[in-house]
């Protein structure tokens, strides 16, 4: 070889019987993308023979190849006399082959790492590029495999099994976000704490397992009423906390309010029996008064508990007269 990124031509076709052999493709083009070289292995995952694809055009054989991009890849090969690579994590193929190994069936298609060479003549100009084309299908479904557990495990471990909602730890962490972010830019946002009214009765009255089903039409309707960018937690037992980005006192009762509407139209059937039950609420927008996520949550607390004394079955939005030390 004459160097570290080149072939020479001569040197190539001792290299031709062992490529035409082993489990890689190998394409070698000219300057107008004519196929001069087409192995078993393209002919075996392709179907066109060598003698079709021999001086056909490689973007007319091909003509799913994402022309723009690859052509690309090719001229630099060609200007620089340099290798050049595509990676399946950037792009999964370059040529759209059927997966055939039956350990990584699930994939539909060959992911492929490619390598581009310049191939010189004897003026020392870059006269061809060979295309080298690698399955690392294996390798592939691995990772993404490997990805999309860790996604699952990363979900499994911020929300609540229950209700499918943020969990109290991923929830109140996002809480802590929303008020530091408020004191960066002092957009509108609001908390909204509520919970489920004479809960401890449900239970006392259907048991555990009905009062789950409570709280899982609860959660459920949360989900159903709450805007995309809202976040919605499962605070712990039958309380819960929504955050409110970019709404204001006024617009969150609104939100508030028909969530209270449509929990108090629900019905939950079990073990015979048709419960009905209903929310109450508080609502707090954070304002420079605030001086933590907790003073923040203190304030939607009041506001709950004045939904409370009020007689349940309400939302109320904080005001400053209103005690922070008092539970619900």
């Amino acid at each position: 070889m004459n160097g570290t990124n080149t072939l020479d031509l001569g040197e190539w076709h001792w290299m031709m019987h062992i490529l035409q052999t082993i489990d890689v493709g190998l394409v070698v083009v000219d300057r107008e993308y004519n196929v001069r070289v087409w192995n078993s292995f393209m002919e075996n995952h392709s179907g066109i023979s060598p003698e079709e694809a021999s001086r056909s055009n490689l973007f007319e054989i091909f003509p799913d190849i994402q022309r723009e991009w690859f052509q690309h890849k090719i001229d630099s090969v060609f200007l620089l006399g340099n290798r050049s690579y595509t990676l399946w994590e950037e792009r999964p193929y370059v040529f759209k082959f059927k997966n055939y190994r039956p350990i990584t069936s699930m994939a539909d298609f060959m992911y492929q790492y490619t390598t581009l060479l310049p191939l010189k003549s004897t003026d020392d100009e870059t006269s061809h590029v060979a295309i080298v084309i690698y399955d690392v299908t294996d390798i592939a479904v691995n990772r993404l495999a490997l990805k999309d557990a860790n996604t699952a495990l990363e979900a499994l471990s911020i929300t609540d099994q229950m209700t499918q909602l943020f969990n109290r730890a991923h929830w109140e962490n996002q809480l802590t976000n929303e008020y530091m972010r408020y004191n960066r830019r002092h957009d509108p946002v609001s908390l909204v704490m509520f919970d489920i009214d004479h809960f401890k009765k449900v239970n006392d009255t259907y048991g555990h397992h009905p009062g789950d089903l409570v709280i899982k039409a609860v959660a459920k309707t949360v989900l159903e009423t709450k805007r995309e960018t809202d976040i919605a937690g499962r605070y712990g037992g039958e309380e819960f906390g929504v955050i409110l980005i970019g709404a204001d006192a006024a617009s969150t009762r609104f939100f508030a309010e028909r969530l209270r509407k449509r929990v108090e139209a629900l019905v939950v059937e079990a073990d015979g029996h048709k419960i009905n039950f209903t929310i109450s609420l508080g609502i707090a927008e954070m304002s420079k008064e605030m001086k933590s996520h907790t003073h923040w949550l203190q304030c939607a607390d009041a506001a709950l508990y004045s939904s409370k004394r009020g007689g349940r079955n309400l939302t109320s939005t904080y005001t400053m007269d209103m005690k922070l030390d008092e539970g619900h």
